[in-house]
């Protein structure tokens, strides 16, 4: 057996049992995909794929194990080239955040500035999307962090520690009627058209669940991923808006006020996903810390070694 054979066998399950879509991702032909799976069958002594004609269809109930012991090898081998390339090379590399819109665009834009300036020769690139899409990318070693509010901490093969913490604002145009309301009750917010998160970001199952919790249903007349978004149309009068604190600047939004709503919807906690047993770089170690102070090394290696989810805030944390 080779790692080949196991690159095609964790391949076809990327790619929904494809065998020629995993052929084109491993610039080879499909044949010789299926020739390489059949042979490893034939050495280990058991289908790793049900078959349905020549076509394979999922996995058996051994080829879930096996699956599972190739990814760990195959893991295993990608930490071995990291290994010596951060030997080879420690100040140099390239680093791969998967993200969110909010965060890429208000938490990580002075972070990454004052990580280029340590680590000017690190290839930094941002992929942006959803919670999940994020969580594949991490579990395909296509990133090297995520970094999310929802989606990490309940994703198998992922370790999600507390960043920081933060709480959901209201927008409003000058002169709005809410800006009397002090303190902002969710009765009133419910009066009017709101503006705010899709459901999969920023903490928008805590809103749901608030207004619940009252027995009141709001008016969402527009959700939207972008909190640049949602505030351009609190400028048109569409509604009210509901983001998260840091998406609001004083200076920038001069056409809005704000009010507190962590009152109302509680705290959110930004979580840092790494992959289980990942090798990181030094400078991955210094990123992390640079983005939440409260994640030093130690704490992040202790994680990964007990393999720990970490749900509660990073000043409470300990192992």
């Amino acid at each position: 057996m080779n790692l080949h054979q196991f690159r095609f066998v964790r391949e076809a399950v990327r790619q929904n049992f494809n065998l020629t879509d995993a052929a084109k991702a491993l610039f080879t032909s499909q044949p010789g995909v299926s020739k390489a799976i059949l042979e490893l069958e034939d050495e280990l002594g058991v289908e790793i794929f049900r078959r349905h004609g020549k076509r394979i269809r999922n996995l058996t109930e051994p080829g879930k194990k096996i699956l599972s012991a190739i990814e760990r090898i195959l893991g295993d081998v990608e930490n071995l080239k990291k290994i010596g390339t951060e030997y080879a090379s420690s100040d140099q590399g390239n680093f791969v955040i998967a993200t969110t819109h909010t965060q890429a665009r208000y938490a990580l834009p002075k972070v990454i500035s004052e990580f280029t300036k340590k680590f000017p020769k690190v290839r930094v690139s941002i992929q942006q999307g959803s919670p999940e899409h994020l969580a594949e990318l991490i579990l395909h070693d296509q990133a090297d962090i995520a970094i999310a509010t929802e989606g990490l901490s309940k994703v198998p093969g992922i370790i999600a520690l507390p960043a920081y913490q933060w709480q959901h604002i209201v927008v409003v145009p000058h002169g709005h009627p809410l800006l009397q309301k002090k303190p902002l009750a969710l009765e009133d917010l419910v009066q009017y058209p709101i503006i705010t998160y899709d459901v999969a970001f920023a903490g928008r199952k805590k809103i749901n669940e608030a207004f619940a919790r009252k027995g009141l249903t709001p008016d969402v007349v527009l959700e939207a991923i972008d909190a640049d978004v949602i505030k351009t149309y609190v400028e048109t009068g569409l509604g009210v808006g509901i983001v998260a604190g840091a998406a609001y600047d004083v200076n920038r939004d001069k056409d809005l006020e704000m009010l507190p709503a962590g009152h109302l919807f509680g705290t959110n906690t930004t979580k840092l996903g790494i992959k289980k047993d990942a090798y990181l770089r030094a400078y991955t170690y210094f990123f992390i810390e640079l983005f939440s102070p409260t994640l030093n090394r130690k704490l992040v290696d202790q994680a990964i070694s007990s393999i720990a989810t970490v749900e509660d805030d990073p000043k409470e944390y300990s192992i």
